[in-house]
């Protein structure tokens, strides 16, 4: 296909270039990084440097992807990136199923184990980490992360930047507003608004 630039070399970006080596062709893989120096990471690709060699290395590397898991950064990126001339593909692992009429927005990264049934939409920039699954005719805004062993019903709609926290469920037709953090093993049974977090079975608003 062609070379893929990663950035952001932790853990995530390891599960990010796994996810493209096993969907094959890609010609070269790296990864640029603020927080550490040139070198190589995840024993067998290499840092190119901080972000901002990212203008001057678009003829080489014309893809990117972002694997950061703060929203608001990833999305920020992805912006940049765009502006830039990367191209910005949906990184699928093979393991994973996505089913028909099902649309992802580009820097969209969908890891082993997801399914994603029928008619869902998502935005720019979303995770969908292992294990998860959503099922039919799902909205999810830009910047959504749906983590690890994360099951969403039917019809649910959730806003942008928000986070569904490792092995959390949502009932069907349940609205998720922007910026709201689910707990991990939450069940979300009502709709939940902006800006908030929610814990617990059945699943009720963090009050600190």
């Amino acid at each position: 296909m062609t070379s893929l630039l990663i950035i952001g070399a932790g853990g995530h970006g390891g599960v990010v270039a796994d996810a493209a080596l096993a969907a094959g062709g890609w010609q070269e893989i790296a990864f640029l990084d603020d927080s550490r120096g040139a070198g190589p990471v995840h024993g067998r690709w290499q840092v190119l440097g901080p972000t901002t060699l990212a203008p001057s290395l678009r003829a080489r590397f014309p893809a990117a992807v972002v694997a950061i898991g703060e929203a608001k950064t990833r999305l920020a990126q992805l912006d940049e990136l765009a502006r830039l001339g990367y191209e910005l593909p949906v990184v699928r692992h093979p393991f994973s199923a996505v089913g028909i009429g099902t649309r992802l927005g580009a820097g969209t990264v969908v890891f082993a184990g997801v399914v994603i049934n029928a008619g869902t939409r998502a935005g720019l920039g979303c995770i969908f980490n292992s294990g998860a699954t959503v099922d039919h005719d799902c909205i999810l805004g830009d910047g959504v992360h749906v983590c690890p062993g994360a099951n969403l019903a039917g019809e649910v709609t959730v806003g942008s930047r928000s986070w569904l926290g490792i092995g959390c469920c949502v009932r069907q037709r349940t609205r998720i507003g922007e910026g709201v953090t689910i707990g991990a093993g939450a069940a979300v049974v009502s709709d939940v608004p902006d800006l908030v977090t929610v814990v617990g079975v059945p699943a009720e608003e963090l009050h600190r």
